[in-house]
């Protein structure tokens, strides 16, 4: 939900697949699957085989001749369904940029326009900053319109580079096939469950993260040299040069490790949290029809409310959580930019911090944890240099 690529946020950071241990459906799935063990077992009469007309062996399925999972991204469609999701991906981040472009500047501190005098919902008078919009013409102003897309190439290049690092692991570690329970089913083996998807997305979520950040770094440098109006990195190839050339090969992965705890915790707090929720508060017996119960033309009627709930039960919990894991975003972007040798990252408007537990602990003391996290209504916070006349 900041700077950094959905990071999206993650839950446009994670994605659905970010939460595949929330549990939705598994009452739907674990009825049709009992249903259909009985039918195996007695197998209406119209379909017995005949003494003499032995029924035809079974044709191995797609899934088991090819050896994928028979999802989208399988078999022969694998190089188009990814092309396809990193054209989609790249549309996204193009669009997303002004917002996340704003964001960062926000996170160094940058704050070139004097906040106005508003009022709250109590009547009182508080002093505002400006939103994302009068920060965004602000730019257009200095830079034109072509200025609210700085350093979107690398960015698109570390995004690019996320999602074919993913599929690649698909690939070569496909994810278990195990069936969902519903409430009414064994807890303990719904957890394993749980924990088993969260672990396989997040040893992929850690990979990609990692081959991805040095792209990331020179995207939040390329963004931040508006503040000193710098040309430092200019270019992927020869940003590459002067980081290495100065900061060695650690300067690639400055601020990669609150980025990855980030990761960890809010797909850990976010599945299980939403499967608990599922698991102990909804009832698969709800149902759209009077008495809880589906009939013969609706017959998935008696699990649609239990699908919608545990839906909006992921998406929330989403959203939570990420808001939770934002210190963890805005302190791995200041890193990536801090004593870089742009103004930003240098005093006055940061200290130069000796590690990312030091920024932590600044930001902290300062009350400024959640710096950058809204870009509607900014309040100024008690501590900083504007006052009210």
């Amino acid at each position: 939900m900041g700077a950094s690529d959905p990071e999206v946020a993650p839950w446009a950071r994670g994605g659905a697949a970010g939460m595949a241990g929330a549990g939705a459906g598994a009452g739907a799935r674990g009825g049709a699957a009992a249903g259909v063990e009985a039918r195996a077992r007695d197998p209406p009469p119209a379909h017995r085989a005949h003494p003499r007309h032995p029924r035809p062996a079974a044709q191995p399925s797609a899934r088991r001749m090819d050896g994928s999972s028979g999802g989208l991204g399988s078999g022969d469609n694998a190089p188009t369904t990814e092309a396809l999701f990193v054209a989609l991906g790249a549309g996204v981040t193009a669009l997303s940029h002004p917002l996340l472009y704003v964001k960062l500047l926000i996170q160094v501190g940058h704050e070139p326009m004097p906040p106005t005098i508003g009022t709250n919902v109590l009547g009182r008078k508080v002093l505002y900053l400006p939103s994302f919009f009068t920060y965004a013409k602000y730019i257009v102003q200095v830079d034109g319109k072509i200025g609210l897309f700085r350093g979107l190439s690398p960015r698109l290049m570390s995004n690019a580079l996320s999602t074919v690092t993913r599929g690649s692991m698909k690939k070569v570690f496909p994810p278990d096939e195990i069936e969902q329970v519903s409430n009414k089913d064994d807890m303990k083996t719904s957890l394993k469950k749980v924990v088993k998807e969260t672990s396989y997305e997040m040893m992929m979520q850690c990979v990609s993260r990692m081959l991805a950040h040095p792209l990331h770094v020179i995207s939040m440098r390329c963004m931040v040299q508006f503040v000193g109006r710098e040309a430092k990195y200019s270019g992927v190839l020869s940003s590459i040069g002067k980081i290495f050339k100065e900061e060695g090969l650690l300067g690639f992965f400055v601020g990669l490790i609150p980025h990855l705890l980030g990761d960890v915790v809010f797909l850990w707090g976010c599945n299980l949290l939403a499967h608990f929720i599922n698991a102990y508060l909804v009832d698969d017996s709800v149902s759209d029809t009077p008495g809880g119960l589906g009939n013969d033309q609706n017959p998935g009627s008696q699990f649609s409310q239990a699908l919608a709930i545990r839906s909006y039960t992921k998406f929330v919990m989403g959203i939570a959580v990420s808001m939770l894991t934002y210190p963890f975003l805005l302190v791995g972007d200041l890193m990536a930019v801090n004593n870089c040798g742009l103004q930003a990252g240098l005093p006055p408007y940061s200290p130069v911090f000796k590690s990312w537990i030091h920024c932590w602990k600044y930001l902290s003391v300062q009350g400024q944890l959640f710096r950058g996290s809204s870009l509607l209504f900014r309040r100024v916070s008690s501590g900083s240099c504007f006052a009210l006349e």
